[in-house]
């Protein structure tokens, strides 16, 4: 059996892990991004602006932490969105159609009964490194 290359990704340009976890984790081509808060990272605080404005940075986070990889919003094949409340699940889903515009990866949203920080939502993902050519089912 082959041995698998496991690569810690990071970028100073997501928020810093708050815990003794890594910003992503590559192994072979497949990449998992920690869920991201809606934080800016020069600064460490979430955003001010409620929902939509905290799950906007998430993806912007995600974004970064994509980048770092050689990846974007194109190569996620699943998230996963924890929200403080379901009510918020509209306001979520108007601001991550404006980064995953087409072929939507899989997605799980919850309702929790706390994020940290206090934050509204939490974002986590799942993407493959490299060229990926969509085909028809």
């Amino acid at each position: 059996m082959a041995t698998l290359i496991k690569r810690i990704i990071s970028t100073p340009r997501a928020p810093v892990a708050m815990g003794p976890y890594s910003q992503a984790v590559l192994i072979d081509r497949t990449m998992y991004i920690a869920g991201q808060l809606g934080m800016d990272p020069s600064s460490g605080q979430l955003v001010p602006g409620g929902t939509k404005e905290e799950t906007k940075q998430a993806l912007k986070n995600i974004g970064e932490i994509l980048k770092a990889a050689g990846c974007d919003y194109c190569n996620v094949v699943k998230t996963t969105v924890l929200m403080a409340d379901m009510k918020d699940f509209s306001d979520i889903n108007e601001i991550y159609k404006q980064f995953f515009r087409s072929n939507f990866p899989a997605r799980a949203a919850y309702q929790v009964a706390a994020l940290p920080k206090d934050a509204r939502v939490e974002i986590e993902a799942v993407a493959i490194q490299g060229p990926i050519q969509e085909a028809s089912a």
